[in-house]
């Protein structure tokens, strides 16, 4: 399979360069690791693109213990928590035992009073996302228990690929201008999507010269 990819994207790089980096988007989102950190940075980014605001890495008390929150992210009417399950391989998937401590970690969270914009309020919906796939029993266990599920492919529609071509939320790492290194630095400094370097100065803030920087913003308007 990592052949056929590697012969398939170099025949579109070479003759169309724009469907090329839209065809590596898949491997691009895993490149995000191996911390997971910049994944959740990624899902933050996520919603706020569906009109929300977010927060990462944070701290809350439940009824009965403390939780690590992956992504907490709020609108007018919704408040939700969101896990953020990151793979790097292709092949493994988030299983019903993911889904489980998701879902009791909500139960846990559910009824205390959080106020990220100033109104008390309690979470409404919690999201187990992942950048690869869900196995049948954790389909399964989410429908029945409420727990909303976001994978590449899955739902049918809304999924992770889905989001990422409409509203434009390809990451760095699909940039092909882009060294090993700097994509690092760029994610050591919270930068995951390809849009948000579109100003010169962040570019040149990593060590990059001029003489590339148009090279790469072309890449990026490429892509949209």
């Amino acid at each position: 399979t990592g052949e056929i990819y590697t012969h398939a994207f170099s025949l579109l790089r070479r003759y169309e360069k724009p469907a090329a980096l839209k065809y590596s988007v898949r491997r691009a989102v895993m490149e995000l690791g191996p911390s997971g950190f910049p994944f959740e940075k990624f899902i933050a980014d996520l919603f706020k693109a569906r009109g929300f605001k977010a927060e990462t890495n944070l701290l809350a008390r439940g009824k009965c213990v403390e939780h690590e929150i992956d992504v907490m992210a709020w609108n007018d009417v919704k408040l939700i928590i969101a896990e953020a399950k990151f793979h790097n391989d292709n092949g493994l998937k988030s299983d019903l035992k993911v889904a489980l401590y998701v879902k009791a970690r909500f139960d846990d969270l559910k009824e205390t009073l959080f106020s990220p914009d100033g109104n008390k309020r309690k979470f409404d919906e919690a999201y187990l996302i992942t950048n690869t796939k869900f196995t049948s029993h954790a389909i399964d266990y989410a429908k029945c228990s409420g727990l909303a599920l976001i994978g590449w492919n899955y739902p049918n529609t809304g999924n992770l690929h889905n989001m990422i071509e409409d509203f434009n939320l390809h990451p760095i790492t699909a940039l092909t201008a882009l060294s090993g290194s700097e994509k690092r630095d760029l994610l050591s400094q919270g930068i995951v999507l390809s849009k948000q370097i579109s100003d010169r100065n962040i570019l040149k803030g990593v060590g990059i010269k001029d003489a590339r920087i148009d090279a790469i913003l072309q890449e990026i308007k490429e892509l949209f």
